[in-house]
């Protein structure tokens, strides 16, 4: 009888099997698309009134459709304004991004953007060469600096447009919300730009992602392209054929040079980048994007910590694809 009672009580003080985790889903509209949040775990943990004051606090810092945003507020001063956390951060990797880049990347190209009419105030005409070269001199992340909590501007006319890089640093915030709730599987996107982190549960399989190409137009809307899997990162993709003009025969990219003043002429379709967060992966698609199929492969040869997988179009008009080593170990094989 004393056997019995000791095993019953050794079975009752064996620790349980663990829980199985069980996927959750969150999904709605921002920043003029939509979001999914996928995690799994024990129990739910996230609400949507959650990430929706997530949401609304990065709006009111960087969105330019806001009339009374941070963003907007610094861009309507003559010297700059007292900046939040968001601000800080994503301006701080924007201007490392400008610097890695040599100015391909610049977050103050907004008034081109403007007057290529991709900006908040839609228009179909044309800037004149004149019109173009009065703006170039307001141009320039060099004309910025982070003093402080402050956000300050050498020269008046100076304006910032983030929208290139927010979507990714929205990303890796809802991540961190998802992180402080201690979920560590999840996989959360928003206007095609991803984080993730972990695997599906109960398969354990790693979350795939699904990378789009162009047709042999380069401008149409795809299908998949190529599968990745991942365990951890960010994800993002930069091409032509999402937003552009079409003017007569001419096919215009919202990409700017902030050079030039003028769209980016190059034989780069789109390109996706790998990087440990979505703000990361999301300045850089853009920054690849200006630079060109050649300069872009060398750039990534000395930034290991960046995968790409780059289409673009041969001088014969057919469409092509290159990538780094370190995203072909990524692909998924069926």
């Amino acid at each position: 009888m004393e056997c019995g009672v000791l095993f019953a009580l050794a079975l009752w003080l064996l620790p349980s099997s663990p829980a199985p985790l069980r996927s959750f889903q969150l999904s709605g509209y921002a920043q003029g698309t939509t979001y999914t949040i996928t995690y799994y775990a024990k129990d739910s943990l996230v609400t949507r009134s959650e990430v929706s004051r997530q949401l609304a606090e990065i709006d009111a810092s960087l969105s330019l459709y806001q009339p009374n945003s941070l963003i907007n507020q610094f861009n309507q001063s003559a010297r700059g304004v007292v900046a939040d956390r968001h601000l800080q951060l994503v301006v701080r990797k924007a201007l490392a991004v400008y610097q890695q880049t040599d100015g391909v990347f610049d977050a103050t190209v907004q008034p081109l953007v403007q007057a290529w009419g991709f900006g908040t105030k839609p228009t179909e005409t044309i800037p004149s060469a004149a019109a173009i070269q009065a703006i170039l001199p307001a141009i320039g992340s060099d004309k910025i600096k982070l003093r402080g909590d402050s956000l300050v501007k050498t020269v008046a006319g100076v304006h910032l447009d983030l929208n290139g890089i927010a979507q990714g640093y929205t990303v890796d915030v809802l991540a961190a919300l998802l992180e402080h709730k201690r979920i560590r599987n999840y996989l959360v996107e928003l206007g095609g730009e991803i984080r993730v982190r972990g695997r599906k549960s109960p398969s354990g399989e790693l979350m795939r992602i699904g990378i789009e190409r162009p047709d042999s137009s380069g401008w149409q809307l795809p299908g998949m392209q190529q599968v990745i899997q991942l365990s951890a990162g960010g994800v993002t993709t930069s091409g032509n054929y999402r937003k552009y003009k079409q003017q007569g025969a001419v096919t215009r990219a919202h990409l700017i040079d902030p050079k030039s003043g003028y769209p980016f002429q190059n034989e780069m379709i789109s390109v996706t980048v790998i990087a440990p967060d979505a703000l990361t992966a999301d300045a850089y698609d853009n920054a690849l994007m200006g630079m060109g199929l050649a300069k872009a492969l060398t750039f990534l040869q000395n930034h290991r910590d960046l995968q790409a997988y780059i289409i673009y179009q041969r001088p014969s008009g057919t469409v092509a694809d290159t990538a780094s080593q370190g995203f072909k170990r990524l692909l998924s094989h069926p």
